[in-house]
């Protein structure tokens, strides 16, 4: 049965089963903890996505600490600099001055100038009330071949309004132009990794005869900018909607969200969304549904009882992914999340399974810090968080759903499940590495 009662270190309440938790009553967090999970990437790796750029980041010293490591583990210490605000900045009120001159020093000494620069401003600027529009005025001035744009490192914006990775993603796109040359383009948005070539989206897109077009395909800026010329705009991850709607105004492409779901009805449901709307048959389209529910019946026979863990970092319809596992026979006993997103889901989830031992944990929690570091039985974790919470070095490595989509990013799961139940890793070691799989580089 259920546990009736939050388990607790201390006097802290760290987890709720499934019949406790509420959509709309998200944890109670206060201090918060992060965990030494790092593969999701940040607002460096995100940054450098764009073809020939340079980031320049004006923080305090103190917030300049993990943004230079970052870029230094990266090796992309050439296209990274930094302004460093000081106490005098402030007292002076030269703040303007200092971003536009800092800026302004750093791209005079670059041997190759870049195409775009991305300038990150802090909490400070905001606090001060900085004319930034003014900031960005005189760069584009002084470097008319040169596109600036603005990029923010405001930890303040968490939880209110975009959250800084909401503005990254958005960000990201708009130093491309309007331009009245559309083409039969398709671009994908918001994504840190390609789509898989073999996931319905792809092959339904490509089979349709469209240009598809993504940030991570662009080798240069001129490929980048061309993004512009493409009809539709496509987004499936959550922290892209609202850019992506932003984006697709601007540009005047029409959007088109199809969030990730591992329900085989809904899938089939936003394909045909996708047929629809760039005018295709979707009953001439092979989903291969079959082929992935084999591959997923193959994983349960093989890990059979084995406990399953799920964080949020592994994708962003964890609870989607859980009823899936669920409904095909899957022992999933925990879910490692913050908020939830999913509220259906969890209504489902509690209907159906209210006689499961399912208990939901929220990562950001100081108690978590050493919640079932000791336990003897065995967890096939489906994410970093999820495998360092369970100290498990049995767990899938992959952060955002590793580029997978639909009816083949089940079948892919479930391959990835068989490999990771079958063969430890080195969690320590490979979950400390920041940005995983990042290889966004000049």
């Amino acid at each position: 049965m259920l546990r009736s009662v939050n388990e607790e270190h201390g006097n802290v309440a760290i987890g709720k089963s499934l019949k406790e938790i509420n959509a709309d009553a998200p944890f109670d967090t206060g201090l918060e903890y992060g965990c030494p999970a790092r593969g999701a990437w940040n607002i460096v790796h995100t940054g450098f996505l764009v073809p020939e750029c340079h980031e320049v980041f004006v923080c305090a010293a103190n917030c300049l600490r993990g943004v230079v490591l970052t870029a230094a583990e990266m090796g992309t210490i050439g296209q990274f600099s930094t302004v460093t605000i000081k106490e005098n900045n402030v007292l002076d009120g030269d703040m303007e001055e200092l971003l536009i001159d800092g800026v302004t020093s750093i791209i005079k000494k670059l041997k190759k100038k870049p195409r775009a620069v991305l300038v990150y401003t802090s909490c400070i600027h905001h606090f001060m009330a900085l004319d930034l529009s003014h900031c960005y005025k005189t760069l584009r001035k002084r470097f008319p071949k040169i596109k600036f744009t603005d990029c923010y490192m405001n930890p303040i914006m968490r939880k209110s309004g975009m959250t800084p990775d909401e503005l990254m993603r958005r960000q990201l796109y708009s130093l491309i132009d309007k331009t009245d040359k559309k083409d039969n383009g398709i671009n994908i948005l918001g994504n840190n990794y390609a789509t898989d070539e073999s996931s319905d989206l792809v092959r339904l897109i490509r089979e349709s005869k469209y240009k598809l077009r993504d940030i991570t395909y662009c080798k240069t800026f001129d490929e980048y900018e061309e993004m512009g010329k493409s009809k539709f705009n496509i987004a499936y991850l959550g922290v892209a909607k609202r850019g992506l709607y932003d984006i697709s105004k601007k540009l005047e492409q029409e959007a088109i969200f199809l969030p990730i779901s591992y329900e085989p009805d809904t899938i089939k449901e936003l394909m045909k969304t996708l047929a629809d709307k760039i005018g295709v048959d979707i009953t001439k389209f092979d989903f291969k549904d079959k082929e992935a529910l084999a591959k997923l019946e193959e994983a349960k026979k093989l890990i059979g009882d084995t406990a399953i863990a799920i964080d949020y970092t592994f994708t962003p319809a964890p609870l989607s992914l859980a009823k899936l596992l669920l409904d095909h026979g899957f022992n999933v006993k925990k879910i490692y999340i913050d908020s939830i997103g999913e509220k259906d889901i969890l209504e489902e989830l509690k209907n159906k399974y209210s006689d499961r031992d399912i208990m939901f944990y929220p990562t950001v929690n100081v108690a978590m810090r050493k919640n079932d570091r000791e336990q003897s039985e065995k967890y096939l974790a489906l994410g970093q968080k999820a495998a360092y919470f369970t100290d498990t070095n049995y767990f899938v490595n992959e952060v955002e759903c590793g580029g997978h989509y639909g009816f083949d990013g089940i079948k892919k799961l479930a391959e990835n499940m068989i490999e990771a139940n079958a063969k430890e890793k080195d969690a320590s070691t490979l979950i400390q590495k920041k940005g995983l799989g990042c290889n966004c580089l000049l």
